[in-house]
């Protein structure tokens, strides 16, 4: 039997700071996981998982994943501060922060936007749908990197859907612009009211005083390498990982 590929990894530089993304090539998992899949929350075999998220970390050459930081994403704005690993339960966050070098910090995402923070000594990683965004998860996270971090804060935008596939209702779409203004009310590719989630993420980074954002162009639901759930409904989760070194 012939060994699976590598899992391919899209990387990304901050300083100090080291981020891969991984997308849904380079796994085990079976259909409509496949292949490489690390949510162990979506139906998928979790032998599978384990195996998905031990092959990132192999080709990140980052410690075994057991030693990284995972959470309970909730779609909200706490902000986990990790000195270690945590075993499960995870805790009930969407970001995290550290000043541990060597410490990966973890999250999953199928559409939403993965934001990754890094300052001179201290890195976080946040989960950014809609509602984390109008709540505030982004200025929260980088609240918190100043707090435990020194120099300017830079950001980096990992895959996530963009408007031209982001369809989105009228009254939820005019609460989003009362919040982040006009520019977040995009169109899909056939003329719907769309949400630019990326432009909202640079609105609240420019918001929380970011000194520097970088953003990948990858669209989720555009990308057949990627896992999106607006457009599979049943899929599993790419991870974008960072940690500091």
């Amino acid at each position: 039997m012939s060994a699976s590929p590598a899992p391919v990894l899209l990387t990304a530089r901050l300083g100090r700071v080291t981020s891969f993304c991984s997308d849904r090539r380079g796994g085990i998992s079976a259909p409509p996981y496949d292949s490489c899949n690390v949510g162990t929350h979506v139906g998928d075999e979790v032998v599978a998982v384990v195996r998905n998220r031990q092959h990132v970390a192999t080709a990140a050459g980052l410690p075994d994943p057991s030693e990284w930081v995972w959470l309970d994403q909730v779609h909200g704005v706490d902000v986990h501060p990790a000195t270690e690993p945590v075993a499960p339960p995870y805790p009930v966050a969407d970001a995290s922060v550290t000043t541990t070098t060597g410490l990966p910090l973890a999250i999953m995402t199928a559409d939403c936007a993965p934001v990754v923070f890094a300052c001179a000594d201290a890195v976080a990683v946040a989960h950014a749908g809609h509602r984390g965004l109008a709540s505030g998860v982004l200025e929260a996270t980088a609240a918190w990197l100043r707090e435990v971090g020194s120099g300017p804060v830079r950001a980096f935008l990992g895959p996530c859907i963009r408007a031209e596939c982001y369809e989105f209702g009228a009254r939820d779409l005019e609460q989003l612009v009362a919040h982040f203004g006009p520019d977040v009310a995009g169109r899909t590719r056939d003329d719907r009211p769309a949400f630019d989630i990326t432009t909202a993420v640079r609105i609240a980074l420019v918001r929380a005083g970011v000194d520097d954002f970088d953003d990948c162009g990858v669209c989720t639901a555009d990308s057949v390498d990627h896992f999106s759930y607006r457009r599979d409904g049943v899929t599993g989760r790419q991870v974008t990982v960072a940690v500091l070194t």
